[in-house]
């Protein structure tokens, strides 16, 4: 174990382990380090499927997954529950990613212990604290923590410097979610079984154009999350279109959706998606309407155009460079600019061809030579 850095990374959602899962296999395969995984559970089903795929068995499991558990308590068993195992651990690094409250109690944790941090998916910034929220204070937390900096793109990077982070510290590396897109894709080209279950879904909606859908964030619960799925039930009127929508396992979007799109001919309410399978949905998807911000990087890395149903974006690279546009939770707003998309050939062409801002695939590389040199 002589002269290896021990690298502890620590993540708690299917998002995260899917951006991590790259580093993670770099780090393992790097004889310069000894790799070590924690992982909170704060998303236990989907943060499962991830592992499995990607062959990961963490070496820590604080599996904090509560009923309806509040954030407050949430961060107070994980400060705790990391703080213990940073003890006994004692790495040399410890890596977080985007911001969750993982993340930031994680950052919070090691800064207690003076463990340098390094933030995968620095500088993300929409400006507004309540939107997304908590994310937003989450990654400006960590930011004013981290000894190093991954920024995904020049933006994020000048944002930081903004903030007057130590311009020496931020690295601009590209997202690791588009390695983590390239190596799935890989995956399924030599084994389609991983990704054949919507098989059935691509059956029952032949000659239609699929719009895929995904929403869960905390901001559009209530008025919000009421708009989507009115958007939703008026563009699924259209004969041409089928909605395929993964509905998160939070009660706030569940019991909406299911109330107001449950039994419609042209919309089909699904369980979560395991990574392959989401893999497939955005390979088959003429258009993604999204509240994530994952999908506003992974989807125009195949061409698709994304609707952000939120009223702020911390990755505005994607809106600059017209792969992603802002519309909102108006649902008259929605339907729009889905329709103006779906009509008009040029504006489709226009977003589909966009150079993807977020990167080419190699940034789990460029962030290990950074932690083997810092």
């Amino acid at each position: 174990m002589s002269g290896r850095k021990r690298i502890l990374t620590v993540f708690g959602t299917r998002p995260e382990a899917i951006k991590l899962f790259p580093l993670v296999h770099a780090l393992e395969a790097d004889p310069r380090f000894e790799s070590r995984v924690c992982v909170s559970g704060q998303h236990r089903s989907m943060l499962d499927q991830v592992l499995e795929i990607a062959s990961i068995a963490p070496d820590h499991d604080l599996d904090l997954m509560r009923p309806d558990q509040s954030l407050d308590a949430l961060t107070a068993e994980l400060l705790t529950g990391l703080g213990k195992i940073f003890d006994a651990e004692r790495p040399d690094w410890v890596v977080v990613q985007g911001d969750t409250a993982t993340a930031m109690t994680a950052a919070i944790a090691a800064y207690y212990r003076k463990i340098p941090v390094a933030h995968v998916e620095a500088g993300l910034r929409s400006g507004n604290i309540h939107h997304p929220w908590p994310e937003e204070v989450n990654r400006k937390i960590i930011g004013t923590i981290a000894a190093l900096h991954c920024a995904p793109t020049e933006t994020s990077a000048a944002a930081l410097r903004r903030e007057n982070v130590d311009p020496a510290a931020v690295h601009v590396t590209g997202n690791t979610v588009i390695d983590a897109l390239h190596w799935i894709t890989a995956k399924i080209a030599e084994r389609p079984e991983l990704a054949d279950g919507l098989a059935h879904l691509e059956r029952r909606f032949a000659g239609k154009r699929i719009v895929g859908v995904t929403s869960h964030r905390r901001e559009n619960f209530g008025e919000g999350m009421a708009a989507i799925a009115d958007a939703i039930r008026r563009l699924a009127g259209r004969n041409d279109l089928a909605m395929i929508f993964p509905v998160h396992l939070n009660p706030n979007v569940r019991a909406v959706m299911n109330e107001r799109l449950g039994g419609l001919d042209n919309v089909a309410l699904i369980e979560p998606l395991d990574y392959p399978h989401f893999a497939r949905l955005l390979d088959l998807a003429t258009l993604m309407l999204t509240d994530s911000g994952g999908v506003q990087e992974e989807a125009p890395a195949l061409g698709k155009p994304v609707l952000v149903m939120r009223e702020t974006t911390e990755r505005p690279e994607g809106v600059e460079a017209g792969t992603a546009k802002l519309v909102g939770t108006d649902a008259d707003r929605i339907v729009a600019e889905a329709e103006r998309l779906l009509d008009d050939p040029a504006a489709y062409a226009a977003m589909a061809r966009a150079h993807n801002p977020f990167g080419d695939g190699r940034s789990a590389a460029r962030i290990v030579g950074l932690l083997a040199t810092t």
